[in-house]
Formats: C-alpha cells, structure tokens, sequence
C-alpha cells in the first residue's frame, strides 16, 4: 500500500461509508479490519458506517462467477466482513456513474457476496434515485429480540444477510441501543441486524435499526426490505403493493413482486473525495 491513497465519502438515507477505488486489486490488497476501523472511525478517521472498496470482479476470488464487471468489497466499521448492504450498494453504483465507469441508461450489474444485485438509474448520473433488485427474501423461523427485560416476537427473514424484524408500539421502546438487542445465538451465531418497527398507516412504516458489526445507523438498506417483506406477510397484501419505509436518515420506496423479487428505491450521494493515509 502507497503512503497515501484516494478515497470517497458517500450516503444512502445517511448511512455513509467510505470508497476506496481499487479498480484492479493493486493498491489496497487484503482488506484488513485495523485499516478499516480507523477509516470509519468518526473522530480520528474518515468517519462512516463501513467501508466499500471498488474493484474488478476479477480482481478478487469473492467475485468468482458472477456475470458483473464491479464487486461491491464491504466490510463493517468494526472491521468485520459484510456480505450485502441495500444503501451501500446505490452509493456504489453513483460513484461508477459518476466516474464514467459504467452507463447508468441501461440497468447495472453489481457482484456482491450475496451474489448479482442490478441498479436501475431513475434520473440522471449525478442525481435521481436508484432502483436495486434486492433479489428472493428468504422467511424463515419466528424468533424473538430483547433489549434489557423487555422482549418482543420477531420474524426472521434473510435479505443476502439475516434480519429480526420486530414489531413494537413505539420507536422508543428499544431504548438507545449502544448494544446489540439480545437474540437467539443459535439462530444467529454469527450476530444478526435487527429491526424495530411502527406502522403509520396503510404501506407506511417508520424503523429504527441495529446493525450487526456497525450498531445503531441512520438507515439499513436490506433492513427496510426485510421490514417490508414482514409487514407485506402480516398484511396479507397482493405482491407489488409499494410501501412506504421511514428511517432517521430519510425514506425508501420497496415493492415485492409478482415475480418474488424485492425492489428498493432511494437516493445515493457522493458528498467528498479526498486522499487519505490511514
């Protein structure tokens, strides 16, 4: 790695992450979790609830296989290994726009540890929102969440990674969640996201959300599908009902179609570029 190197700083909703353009491999190497702890670090480093590295599915051994020229390389502000992020991946796709790496006027592919994720560009490079195809949810096991001695029912429902959605009166029930809400290990040995939810009316839910490897964020991409997808089941509602989903840092539109695929729609910002030694 060189003394210094370029970097981005971008959000979707305001779950922010920092870029790392690493097209062919050669700059960065291996990821490492110091390296990234210290770029998401919000007063010693860049600041951001993860790091995306940009780089050639050929590039990397994750990307084998998959028919998509860019691998979305995630990894969590603790510097743990991530394998989807629904914001994170907008923001990706942005910066490919922007730099004229990719045309935004037909749908773009996008290699993920959770397999192909296909954006859809609803405006302009530099501005409109983004459509992902967030692929099949996966319902599985009714569960429950817990934060200090309350505990609520939750459902389990895998968006490229595992989600509790539980259901609450209010938002502010699950408390300010400096810790992860307690779970099912054996369920989720590896930590799972979870999500609190309200409704506010028909379509319309507001969450808030714990994310594992980052904690509390302002918005949580496959979060909001997984949310959808809960609420959609206990509505009993007709596939491609469009809903509604409120988050501290802004709003997604989510539909799950006919053909059992979820849709997510929301912005993607590029906010600063720099050089970095961290």
């Amino acid at each position: 790695m060189t003394a210094s190197y370029p970097f981005l700083k971008g959000h979707g909703t305001e779950n922010d992450f920092v870029l790392l353009p690493d097209h062919d491999g050669a700059l960065h190497g291996d990821m490492d979790p110091e390296r990234t702890r210290a770029l998401c670090d919000r007063r010693a480093g860049i600041g951001g609830d993860g790091v995306l590295r940009v780089i050639r599915t050929a590039a990397l051994e994750a990307g084998a296989g998959q028919d998509a020229e860019w691998f979305m390389d995630y990894w969590n502000s603790d510097g743990s290994l991530a394998w989807m992020c629904g914001n994170g991946v907008r923001v990706f796709g942005r910066h490919l726009a922007l730099e004229g790496l990719v045309d935004p006027s037909v749908p773009v592919p996008i290699a993920t540890r959770s397999g192909v994720k296909t954006l859809t560009f609803e405006g302009g490079v530099a501005e409109g929102e983004i459509t992902v195809d967030m692929g099949a949810p996966k319902v599985l096991d009714e569960t429950k969440v817990a934060v200090g001695d309350r505990s609520w029912p939750a459902l389990h429902v895998d968006m490229g990674n595992p989600h509790a959605v539980a259901f609450v009166d209010d938002l502010a029930d699950a408390g300010l969640l400096y810790e992860a809400p307690t779970h099912d290990t054996t369920l989720y040995p590896h930590g799972v996201n979870v999500e609190f939810v309200v409704r506010r009316g028909a379509g319309h839910l507001a969450m808030r959300v714990h994310e594992r490897g980052s904690g509390e964020t302002r918005s949580c991409g496959t979060g909001a599908c997984a949310v959808m997808v809960a609420a959609a089941l206990a509505d009993d509602a007709p596939r491609d009902t469009p809903y509604r989903v409120d988050l501290p840092g802004g709003t997604l539109r989510i539909s799950w179609t006919a053909d059992d695929r979820v849709l997510m729609t929301g912005p993607a910002v590029i906010v600063a570029e720099g050089t970095t030694s961290l």
